[in-house]
């Protein structure tokens, strides 16, 4: 819907279930920041990387304060299969039919071997305690984000 969300905007309501039978809102996640990551799919290379990276640096999040959720259209039995076949320790929340995906203007235009679809822009928000956007990254290169993404939670 509105791809113009910007730092200091309140980041858009959600609430989808996830993982292991669980549930993650923007209500539940307040009171701490947050990194709620977007991306296309799971068990491909670059979202097995991503996922791989944050839950290496969950620790580090975790002593910060910082919940991650990493959030795509797959369903949840994708995520408890690629949970389990990787070992992740990050919520993975389940956008089928990318209803948030669009309130958070990550759902655009693909164009791949010529052939054009909808897909996830791979994006991360960082939500403050007080569910509002502190900072934005869009079309990420996975290599060195999640350590980028860490230090602007610690930055506060």
């Amino acid at each position: 819907m509105d791809s113009a969300l910007k730092p200091g905007d309140p980041a858009p309501d959600f609430d989808l279930p996830t993982a292991g039978g669980g549930r993650v809102s923007l209500a539940s996640l307040r009171g701490k920041p947050a990194v709620l990551y977007f991306y296309p799919k799971d068990d491909t290379t670059g979202c097995t990387q991503e996922a791989m990276t944050f839950t290496e640096k969950a620790k580090a999040f975790a002593r910060v304060g910082a919940a991650v959720v990493g959030v795509s259209p797959d369903t949840v039995a994708s995520h408890d299969r690629f949970t389990a076949k990787y070992g992740l320790n990050v919520t993975l929340a389940a956008d089928e039919g990318a209803r948030i995906a669009q309130k958070f203007g990550v759902w655009v235009e693909k164009n791949m071997y010529g052939r054009k679809y909808m897909g996830v822009e791979r994006s991360t928000f960082l939500i403050s305690s007080k569910g509002r956007i502190k900072q934005i990254w869009r079309r990420v290169k996975v290599k060195g984000h999640a350590e980028e993404v860490l230090a602007a939670v610690r930055v506060g």
